[in-house]
């Protein structure tokens, strides 16, 4: 029969630290036009460095814990509004995002970690769209779709684009590391 695998200490100390983590990416904004956040790189951060099982955990705790009332997301904000709002999906798109950063870092390479990273960003992107487009386009009339992307996609695509290569060199950097705190 196969064991459980369980979550050592180290393992929860980590995801405890990077939901920590991705809480502070989310309150600094960058003032541009539009206003961004470090959140979207934190959560690539976090699938890549603490891995598919960690990282997907670190992530469903983290909108858990803002679902439950914690001020998690940007501007100090929580509850289920702003899950339910316009941003919801790609706060949802977040899980797919670290799932594809984990599979990229698996190998170890740089090739696939960076596809992976790019992949779970589009992912973002997909599901948050598609959450605005259903659900907060403009009234009838409109094309939803071309509301989305021109609200919701095109003006982030060049900061998540630098926030994903951002994101790219710190696990090449802090990745080894890592591994070394958990072989021991």
């Amino acid at each position: 029969m196969a064991q459980k695998k369980r979550f050592s200490t180290l393992d929860i100390s980590y995801i405890g630290l990077f939901i920590l983590f991705l809480s502070l990416c989310a309150w600094i904004a960058i003032p541009s036009l539009p206003p961004f956040t470090l959140q979207s790189m934190a959560v690539l951060l976090c699938g890549a460095l603490l891995g598919l099982r960690r990282g997907l955990l670190a992530i469903l705790l983290y909108l858990l814990l803002g679902l439950l009332g914690l001020p998690l997301f940007s501007n100090f904000q929580s509850a289920p509004a702003v899950l339910a709002g316009p941003s919801g999906g790609f706060l949802i798109g977040f899980f797919f995002s670290a799932f594809f950063a984990a599979l990229g870092a698996r190998s170890g390479k740089e090739v696939p970690l960076l596809l992976g990273m790019l992949v779970g960003t589009l992912f973002s992107y997909v599901f948050g769209l598609l959450w605005f487009a259903l659900v907060y386009a403009p009234g009838p009339g409109t094309a939803p779709w071309l509301s989305g992307l021109s609200i919701c996609v095109l003006p982030f695509i060049l900061p998540d684009l630098a926030k994903l290569y951002l994101a790219f060199l710190l696990v090449k950097r802090l990745r080894p590391i890592m591994e070394r705190a958990w072989q021991r």
